[in-house]
């Protein structure tokens, strides 16, 4: 069992505790477990139920923003349409179906780990721990024995996505941030500007690439177009 050290500090001395790090073994669905605990394992359906988990669990930041559950939209639901936003990539020099396959992976570990946010107690630092530690588990354990190819290309796509090790890495990052503006507006328009994410729009500044500038500059055109109607 691993562990880690903490101390607790009180007004007169230090408490030391050893608390259980955690490991994403400990937290896959049963639904999946019981793949993996039959006489000859299903390797491939466990897979396929882990990745189910991307299907049903809501992105945390619109639930924090008072959005409910049954509207917001999922983190497969973010990840396809990037996929099919790498698909409109017009610049010769990028690898469109690179960038299709990293935006399908980069969110895969939030299936066991879950979306965590900014400002998630856990911190930064323990929010990348643990999804490195559960892309290996679950390439390693559940795809590998399926597809050893399957497994080497995924782990490459997540690792290039999280270390910006390519050309399309940069571009699905910036992509990742232009689809939840996309987001934004769209939620902002159904409720007729009740709601309002200008919040998220503080990530603008960390779009890099010159085409999704463009597409992102338009945008936000758009949006302060459409607030300033409400006011009309």
């Amino acid at each position: 069992m691993s562990s880690v050290k903490t101390s607790i500090s009180t007004s007169n001395n230090t408490i030391s505790a050893t608390a259980k790090l955690w490991e994403p073994k400990d937290h896959i669905p049963n639904s999946v477990k019981e793949f993996l605990d039959l006489t000859q394992p299903n390797y491939l359906l466990g897979l396929l139920n882990v990745i189910q988990q991307l299907k049903i669990q809501k992105r945390t930041g619109w639930l924090d923003y008072g959005m409910s559950v049954a509207e917001s939209e999922s983190i497969s639901d973010h990840m396809y349409r990037m996929s099919i936003i790498s698909m409109l990539i017009s610049n010769p020099n990028v690898n469109r179906d690179k960038c299709m396959r990293i935006a399908l992976v980069h969110d895969m570990a939030e299936a066991i780990v879950g979306d965590i946010t900014p400002v998630d107690a856990i911190g930064k630092e323990e929010k990348h721990r643990r999804e490195w530690e559960t892309m290996k588990y679950v390439c390693n354990e559940l795809i590998k024995p399926v597809s050893e190819i399957a497994a080497r290309e995924i782990m490459e796509a997540w690792l290039d996505y999280e270390r910006i090790e390519s050309l399309e890495a940069r571009y699905v990052k910036d992509i990742d941030k232009y689809e939840l503006l996309v987001q934004c507006f769209e939620y902002e328009k159904k409720h007729n500007g009740k709601l309002n994410f200008q919040d998220f729009f503080s990530t603008v500044e960390n779009i890099k690439t010159d085409e999704v500038i463009k597409w992102t500059k338009e945008l936000i055109s758009l949006r302060e177009k459409f607030f300033a109607s409400l006011y009309k």
